[in-house]
């Protein structure tokens, strides 16, 4: 590792939030050239962490160390000025704006008059994106760029302002096999230009493939740190969780009852078409494949947020299309991808948020019982193991993993028959995922039809007891649990599945 002393430290950092301890003394060193990987259990003090060495907000004690040097980051601005930079898990672009006007945003290049060269404006952002082998066109609009696109743009802001520190914060959560490998290149390009990246994931194969050291957070407390030899993947997961995940994955299920959810021929423009498929009582089916194969609108048609052709039924019963209000009724509910734009209303409370779609079953008299409302939430919240100050909060002052499992809990609290679950544990830390599976084998074993959508192989071989593989809008494949691979399930994804029945003849 490196000789020299590192760029940005955290010196016994601590914060509180009211009563809340947030941080207790935290140390935290970032080496030129180095990517160090920050783990931990959603509310272990990561974000907070994050958000200090940003300049978003001022630590209680300790102190941040720049060059070996004191350094007060009293705002965001004074933290870029000493040339570290951050990329949130959202990105916060402009996206009526193009790339370059983005990337080099107060600072683009100017003509007579004051004017902004945007001729100069593209040329040097082409130059940024050509050094780190990025395709993206400077003059296009942010608006319709991927996350992963969104993430290469700040990337660029970040390497325009001659960025000594790049600080990344689940920029993987959202992303594909395929951008995720794209996007380690560019950040190998920046430990080249030595760089020092702060890497915070939830994905323990992430930061053992790429970062050279590891620290590990539990309840605002520093447990370990150190080079990422010192480390094994199951000691770094104890040591996130306090115990050993030995069930990560809960036990098969032998039993299923009658279907469930029947669907038949369900179409929808060039999304998808001619989808058969049933879900058990008691059992979950996962739906896999490639990003774009129409999974997830494979939920939104039959849930009946978007216009569809086919029959849904439920037990039986004819579900119309485009109506989700009446497909809950009929016992259909769905945790959607994107929980803070599908799943949240983020200005309200998490009790409001978590009832919302019982608040007419909640009612005494006109207006909703704010005493059942908190009570609905207080269960479903022990659950789930929900971490909240306040229930009274706003849902958006949540972590991520946190923010999921209000929407776990608006949707179980209608008791559904049917769960439509899609990415159910995108951004949630390693702990949460265990409590998710077990949570959603526990209501399979109670009779609840889980279909699922997963883009983490090991997550559907580990939960599904079928897995129904899409390409190109259609189903191409079924495996059962027995049978099923992340080669089999490939196999049919990316349209190879002759070499699977080739590999099962005989010689």
């Amino acid at each position: 590792m490196t000789d020299q002393g590192p760029v940005l430290a955290a010196d016994a950092v601590s914060k509180s939030f009211g009563g809340a301890v947030a941080l207790r003394a935290v140390s935290l060193s970032l080496f030129a050239g180095e990517a160090h990987g920050l783990l931990g259990e959603n509310g272990a003090g990561k974000s907070t962490l994050v958000r200090i060495l940003a300049g978003v907000i001022r630590p209680d004690g300790g102190r941040l160390l720049l060059d070996g040097k004191p350094a007060t980051f009293r705002s965001p601005a004074e933290a870029q000025a000493a040339r570290v930079a951050v990329i949130y898990q959202e990105p916060t672009l402009f996206s009526d704006l193009s790339i370059a006007e983005n990337v080099l945003i107060g600072r683009a290049p100017r003509r007579s008059l004051g004017r902004i060269d945007h001729q100069a404006a593209r040329a040097a952002v082409a130059a940024l994106f050509a050094e780190l082998g990025v395709a993206l066109d400077a003059a296009r609009l942010v608006r319709g760029l991927s996350i992963a696109g969104q993430q290469l743009v700040e990337i660029a802001k970040a390497l325009s302002n001659d960025a000594r520190v790049l600080i990344m914060d689940e920029p993987t959560a959202a992303l594909t096999g395929e951008e995720t490998a794209h996007l380690f290149e560019v950040v190998r390009r920046l430990r080249q230009r030595s760089v020092a990246v702060l890497f915070i994931t939830h994905r323990i194969e992430e930061a053992f493939a790429e970062c050279q050291r590891l620290t590990v957070l539990r309840d605002g407390a520093q447990v370990a740190s150190g080079e990422i030899e010192g480390f094994t993947p199951a000691q770094a997961v104890r040591l996130m969780v306090g115990r050993a995940l030995d069930t990560f994955y809960p036990p098969r299920r032998s039993e299923r009852g009658a279907p469930a959810l029947s669907v038949r021929n369900l179409s929808a423009g060039g999304a998808y078409a001619a989808i058969d498929l049933d879900v058990h009582s008691g059992e979950v089916v996962a739906l896999a494949g490639l990003v774009g194969a129409g999974r997830s609108e494979v939920l939104r048609g039959i849930f009946g947020i978007d216009p569809r052709e086919g029959s849904v039924r439920v037990f039986g019963r004819e579900v119309p299309p485009a109506d989700p209000r009446a497909a809950m009724r009929a016992g259909l509910a769905l945790v959607p991808e994107d929980r803070r734009q599908q799943g949240l209303v983020l200005e309200l409370s998490v009790i409001r948020n978590a009832t919302l779609a019982i608040l007419s079953r909640l009612r005494r008299g006109p207006f909703a019982s704010p005493a059942r409302e908190r009570a609905t939430t207080t269960e479903w919240g022990a659950k789930l193991k929900l971490k909240a100050r306040r229930l009274s909060d706003a849902v958006a002052t949540l972590s991520g993993g946190n923010q999921q499992k209000v929407v776990l809990s608006k949707w179980l609290a209608t008791a559904p028959k049917v769960l439509l679950i899609d990415e159910p544990t995108r951004g949630i830390d390693v702990g949460a995922k265990a409590e998710l599976h077990q949570l959603l084998a526990t209501l399979a074993r109670q009779g609840l039809a889980v279909l699922m959508v997963s883009s983490e192989l090991p997550e559907v071989l580990g939960m599904a007891d079928r897995i129904l593989v899409m390409r190109e809008g259609r189903i191409v494949g079924e495996l059962s649990a027995a049978a099923a691979s992340q080669e089999a399930v490939m196999a049919f994804a990316t349209g190879h599945e002759a070499m699977l029945q080739r590999a099962h003849e005989p010689a």
